[in-house]
């Protein structure tokens, strides 16, 4: 990654989890840095959007608005 860029980078590893009686379901860990950087909550629903098949977007349709107040200039 280029040092100059200002993207973050938060690896996650799929898990998989297998129930008897159940198909095979897979589950990403989210970082709470990540979640707290873009203001993720708890039983918040997510949707993603495939862009390519190494490449997903996600969409928080009913995200609320930023808590934190924008810093005033001195």
């Amino acid at each position: 990654m280029d040092k100059k860029s200002s993207k973050s980078v938060y690896p996650l590893r799929v898990q998989a989890i297998r129930s008897s009686g159940q198909n095979q379901r897979l589950y990403i860990g989210f970082p709470m840095a990540l979640a707290a950087a873009i203001g993720l909550e708890a039983g918040e629903e997510v949707e993603w959007e495939i862009l390519e098949r190494g490449e997903l977007h996600l969409i928080r349709p009913n995200a609320s608005a930023p808590a934190a107040k924008a810093r005033a200039n001195r």
